[in-house]
């Protein structure tokens, strides 16, 4: 997204971040000394729960927007972003989405657990395998830790390790019959990657989320594998050091985060007025 600043205006592009709620930008620019990139945003748009975020400023009931997909990227093609000022719309919905309640934040002593967004996941689905979520990870914790965020500043989907192990370990098992690329996962930190090169055809699983209520959000194949190298996918979804199953870590915050890798091509609404979070799958180019 883009803001002008000063007079004459001076436009900067910022990246829309539902995991923050402070507008950051570099100080060197106010002085027009900045060098920047044509294409690489050169700042933060906080669109987070505190009051210091730019929908709370504008008073907004609601805001959209849609991810292009990442081939996009080194083109002009952008998404749409949408800000809902209007009047009272009740309890309307936007025709076609899904929708899942916010879940209430945690009352934790880090102030960054009331900027973020949460929603209750309750099932993670492999092809028609159900990865079972630990209850401490799927639900907000009273420290902060636990439950799952939707943040389009983050790039790829996080998991915590022990859920992250059992995705991981339910996608290994589904495409058993593709080779396993250790080099290009030791390269990358991806996993699990596969080798399938020498394949005609690759079964690849389903993968998708469900929210409280009953919302799925089925991920198009392009949103959670893609090519790293020549003839190798990988899961585009990471995690902490911490994977192993009883590994520690010591890391906080949210179990799991909802990526803007993994939002692409879906329309994502944010209804503040009515504490839910919407999407619907759509191309957004």
């Amino acid at each position: 997204m883009s803001l002008s600043f000063g007079t004459p205006p001076q436009t900067v592009k910022f990246v829309m971040d539902t995991g923050s709620s402070l507008v950051w930008f570099p100080s060197d620019f106010l002085v027009g000394c900045s060098i920047i990139s044509t294409r690489q945003p050169e700042g933060i748009a906080g669109f987070g729960r505190s009051p210091e975020s730019l929908p709370l400023q504008l008073k907004l009931k609601k805001f959209s927007y849609c991810l292009v997909s990442r081939r996009f990227d080194d083109t002009q093609v952008s998404g749409d972003l949408i800000l809902d000022m209007g009047s009272d719309s009740g309890d309307a919905k936007t025709p076609g989405l899904r929708y899942t309640p916010f879940a209430k934040n945690p009352t934790g002593s880090n102030p960054a657990f009331k900027e973020y967004y949460y929603v209750m996941l309750r099932k993670i689905l492999v092809g028609d395998h159900h990865v079972k979520v630990p209850h401490n990870i799927s639900v907000p914790q009273s420290d902060g830790n636990g439950g799952t965020i939707v943040d389009s500043g983050s790039t790829f989907t996080f998991m915590e390790g022990p859920v992250f192990e059992l995705v991981a370990k339910a996608f290994e098992k589904k495409m058993a019959n593709s080779t396993i690329a250790t080099e290009v996962q030791n390269q990358t930190g991806l996993r699990p990657c596969f080798n399938i090169s020498g394949e005609k055809s690759v079964a690849v699983p389903e993968l998708i989320f469900q929210f409280k209520g009953g919302a799925k959000m089925q991920l198009p194949l392009a949103n959670y594998f893609a090519f790293v190298d020549f003839g190798v996918v990988c899961l585009t979804i990471i995690s902490d050091n911490a994977a192993a199953p009883g590994g520690g870590g010591g890391r906080s915050g949210p179990a799991i985060i909802l990526g803007s890798f993994q939002q692409q091509n879906f329309h994502i609404e944010y209804d503040l007025e009515n504490e839910r979070f919407g999407f619907k799958q759509q191309s957004c180019s």
